[in-house]
Order: C-alpha cells, then sequence, then structure tokens
C-alpha cells in the first residue's frame, strides 16, 4: 500500500504539439522573408570573418550598419567560429547558419543580415 494513500488515475502530462508539413514550413519562412523585404529590414553584405574572437568586433560591425540596439540576425553560409563566439555575448544579436534558418528566428529578429554566400545558400533550400 501507499503511505497516505494513492490517486488510481492520476494526472499525466499531455503532448500538445502537432506536425507541420514541410511544404507548410517552406512556405512559412518564404512569407517570412517577404515580410521583411516588404518592410527593409534585409540587408546583404560581403562576406567578412575576424582574426580573433572579440564582441567589440561584432559590436563595431553593428554600429557600423546602424544596428547598434536593435534585434538583428546575421544569417552565414557555415558555422564561422569566430563570428558566433563575437555574437554571443550580445543580448539582442544571434547569428545562425542559411540551413538552419527558421520562421521564428526571421520573425523575431527586427533586421536580419545575410552575407553574400548565404544568399546562395538559402536560395537552394528553396529549390527543393
Amino acid at each position: 500500500m501507499f503511505r497516505g494513500g494513492a490517486r488510481a488515475f492520476g494526472p499525466q502530462p499531455r503532448d500538445y504539439s502537432f506536425k507541420l508539413n514541410k511544404k507548410l514550413k517552406k512556405l512559412a519562412r518564404l512569407s517570412a522573408l517577404a515580410y521583411k523585404l516588404k518592410e527593409n529590414n534585409i540587408m546583404v553584405i560581403e562576406d567578412f570573418n575576424f582574426s580573433s574572437p572579440k564582441t567589440s568586433s561584432y559590436a563595431a560591425v553593428l554600429s557600423a550598419l546602424k544596428l547598434d540596439g536593435r534585434k538583428t540576425l546575421l544569417v552565414t553560409p557555415e558555422n564561422i567560429q569566430n563570428i558566433v563566439l563575437s555574437s554571443r555575448n550580445l543580448k539582442k544579436a544571434k547569428v545562425t547558419r542559411a540551413c538552419d534558418l527558421n520562421t521564428f528566428d526571421i520573425l523575431n529578429a527586427q533586421n536580419l543580415i545575410l552575407l553574400v554566400s548565404s544568399v546562395n545558400e538559402i536560395e537552394k533550400s528553396f529549390e527543393n
């Protein structure tokens, strides 16, 4: 027996998740990008890298683009370690790879910064 009694059919955790089709996810990502483009919140800049990971270097890039103090999402073609390490100490800055780009991140950021080589990766993801 259970000390203090027990409940016969106690509460069970419920799974509220549901499946979205791949085509619907792709369409949502495409419409989010179109929304950002319509609002002029997408910048395409040439590829860059830092010699060493420094937050001040990344903050200088954002201030040169006049985006300091805004939520930004930088999309890189692959994982560029120095950029990721430089940006992770800034609260409103996020860096992601083009293959990991999702609708929430696009809509959550106020400005989207794309590297030139990441644009090709994003185009490839929509071709399939």
